[in-house]
């Protein structure tokens, strides 16, 4: 850097954007101080780091909340800077007059511009006095309850009730009627001190169907304030961000460049220094009107740097270390589109509920276009102490058509496994067809689009995460797992999963004189299968005890030839599928009679025939060696005879029906 105030900075913060800034110091050449809560001892971002200070057990107030503990670390290891990231304490007025209280720069604006801006109140009636369109609304300081019932009469419905402190969507509510409107503020209030320590409210008219745009303000301390373009963020769930793009598909020129004039009016009447983002809502009409300022680098600043070429975090720190901004506004061009697609831990499919637990596997995306910002590696253990956001997937090109290509294959070579993410539903988010047309957006899109959705993995892709996982277990069955008793001993005995709901039964039967070549049958199909194993990487030697073992599997099924990659743990497997992960959950063989203990089973063809009569009906309880079925086969016939006492479940059957050998013929179930 041309002007240093210092040298080594302290990262108040962990994951994606903690690693994003160790990057940002080891490019000027910058020592960089971690820190961590137990619960990311760890973690990339520690590793990565020039050195890393513990700051106590995994909740957040004992750890990055800790401004005391924070001011500890950054004296411990000679920091003369703490950059904030975004979250946590990055728009927290007194952290950042306890850094300079304690002789350190703050990466960001003043104490006073965040105080400013970070009442949306106050910012609210900032931005009305300089002339910014503002919706209807109140912002006054009456938080009682009759109060704003009356003042909600006045404004009309449908409104949001928004907390005043904080952002992301936290103590936010639409009122569609004022019979709603009691049950809104209770829980908006409530929400909102739990987040941010302050309950206060204000009002505003909805807009029924808005586009969320957001200009990217960047300040100095030496009087300058540009804008850096906008962004389209209108793709959000539950008030909350999923996806973003810049520029916007639908700002013309003409629209950037007032955005943008009433963005920097905005910071420069604060005295904004750093990297600030200013937020509007666009109406179906193209009207723009104020929302909120974040006062933070936010989560979707890759786009803005893809397109204009300007890394912010590198001149978060020269404009901290006291550089002037070199550019004028003109000199300030957007080039291409990029898009960026947040991967959480949550499950869509249950309200985005945040979901844990072991990656057993990542694998990043690489390719045209692709730049991916994670905090996570093979082996990270996600908890439910904080944001679930695990990585972002930007995608660029010339065009929006082109990254938005380039992403739809990024997410489709994105391999996680382990736990639920949202990894299939950014995939179906992407290939909608409404999504290709950007005048479709709005902030309902998601809710309107994808009403109900649900994960979906095609049969044949299941059939092939099946194959593949019984391919990997062959040839001996699990430690602990029985035997299986069938009418024709010798023949290898199926393995059987469980895959959401269903049952399924996987049988293998070599090739003679093939290596690596089997016949795969899969219950209830039983259509034989041609399978040829081409290359197996990762399966472990019998002899090493291996964690959670990798297997990538190239496989020939039916002639199409394919990789899989599969990952274990204890019982349960994780499969890459087109269509996004599978989890498959291996089940004990079927028990041997001897065994049984009451247990029935499944029957199958002790080889090829006709099926001549079926003895039992389903539902039927039948006694240990009672005939179910007589098959036809080589001109003899051949009684197949319960293994147990049980009840029949499933006839597969009829007569006159030809069988293959080891076909399903019947299941008892245990009694």
């Amino acid at each position: 850097m041309n002007t240093c105030r210092f040298d080594t900075l302290l990262i108040a913060n962990r994951g994606e954007i903690a690693l994003r800034i160790i990057r940002a110091c080891h490019k000027l050449g910058l020592r960089a101080v971690a820190v961590y809560s137990d619960a990311d001892a760890d973690s990339p971002h520690v590793r990565a780091a020039d050195a890393a200070v513990r700051l106590g057990p995994a909740p957040a107030a004992d750890s990055y909340l800790n401004v005391a503990a924070l001011l500890s670390a950054a004296a411990r290891a000679g920091a003369g800077a703490i950059h904030p990231g975004y979250g946590f304490l990055a728009e927290n007025a007194e952290f950042a007059r306890a850094c300079a209280a304690a002789g350190l720069i703050f990466v960001g604006p003043s104490p006073g511009a965040i105080a400013a801006m970070g009442d949306k109140r106050a910012a609210r009636r900032l931005a009305a006095g300089l002339g910014l369109p503002v919706l209807p609304g109140y912002d006054g300081p009456a938080q009682d309850e009759a109060t704003l019932t009356g003042e909600a009469a006045r404004i009309g419905y449908p409104l949001m009730v928004k907390a005043a402190a904080g952002g992301g969507g936290r103590g936010m509510r639409l009122v569609n009627g004022p019979e709603e409107l009691a049950a809104a503020l209770a829980g908006a209030r409530r929400e909102a001190a739990a987040a941010f320590g302050n309950g206060d409210l204000l009002l505003e008219r909805a807009v029924p169907r808005p586009r969320h745009v957001e200009v990217q303000v960047f300040g100095d301390n030496h009087g300058h304030v540009l804008h850096l373009g906008e962004r389209e963020c209108s793709v959000q769930r539950r008030h909350q961000k999923v996806i973003e793009e810049s520029p916007s598909p639908v700002v013309s020129p003409a629209l950037r460049a007032e955005l943008g004039a009433a963005a920097v009016a905005l910071a420069a009447a604060v005295g904004y220094s750093g990297a600030g983002t200013v937020e509007f809502l666009l109406d179906e009409a193209g009207r723009f009107t104020f929302l909120e300022m974040n006062t933070r680098l936010q989560v979707e600043h890759p786009v803005t740097e893809l397109v204009t070429g300007i890394d912010l975090v590198e001149w978060q720190l020269r404009v901290a270390a006291g550089e002037a901004l070199p550019w004028t506004q003109e000199e300030i061009t957007l080039t291409g589109h990029a898009i960026e697609a947040r991967l959480y831990a949550e499950d869509p499919a249950a309200g985005f509920q945040p979901t844990g637990g072991d990656v057993l596997l990542w694998q990043p995306p690489a390719g045209q276009g692709v730049r991916v910002d994670d905090g996570i590696h093979t082996g990270s253990i996600i908890g439910g102490h904080y944001d679930p956001l695990l990585a972002k997937i930007i995608a660029a090109g010339p065009t929006r058509a082109d990254a938005l290509r380039h992403l739809g294959r990024a997410l489709a070579d994105t391999v996680l496994l382990g736990l639920t993410t949202n990894l299939a539903y950014l995939r179906a988010v992407v290939a909608h067809p409404d999504f290709a047309a950007p005048d479709a957006l709005s902030t309902r899109f998601l809710e309107e689009s994808l009403p109900g959705w649900r994960p979906s993995v095609a049969p044949a892709e299941r059939a092939v995460a099946l194959i593949a996982v019984a391919l990997a277990q062959w040839p001996q069955p699990s430690a602990g797992q029985l035997g299986y008793w069938r009418n024709n001993p010798g023949r290898p005995p199926p393995r059987r999963y469980r895959v959401g709901d269903e049952t399924a039964e996987v049988t293998l039967r070599p090739v003679p004189h093939a290596p690596g070549c089997f016949t795969a049958a899969l219950s209830p199909d039983e259509t034989p299968r041609a399978v040829a194993l081409v290359a197996r990487d990762g399966i472990p030697r019998a002899a090493e005890r291996v964690i959670n073992p990798r297997y990538n599997l190239d496989l020939t099924l039916d002639g199409l030839r394919r990789r899989v990659v599969l990952v274990a743990a204890g019982d349960d497997w994780w499969a890459q599928t087109a269509d996004g992960p599978l989890r498959i959950t291996a089940l004990p063989l079927l028990p041997e009679p001897s065994r049984a203990a009451g247990a029935g089973g499944s029957l199958r063809a002790p080889l090829p025939g006709t099926v001549l009569a079926v003895l039992v009906k389903v539902g039927e309880s039948v006694a240990e060696g009672q005939p179910l079925v007589k098959l036809e086969a080589m001109k003899m016939e051949y009684t197949i005879r319960a293994a147990a006492a049980g009840v029949v479940e499933v006839i597969y059957h009829v007569p006159g029906d030809n069988v293959a050998a080891d076909a399903l013929l019947i299941h008892v179930g245990a009694v």
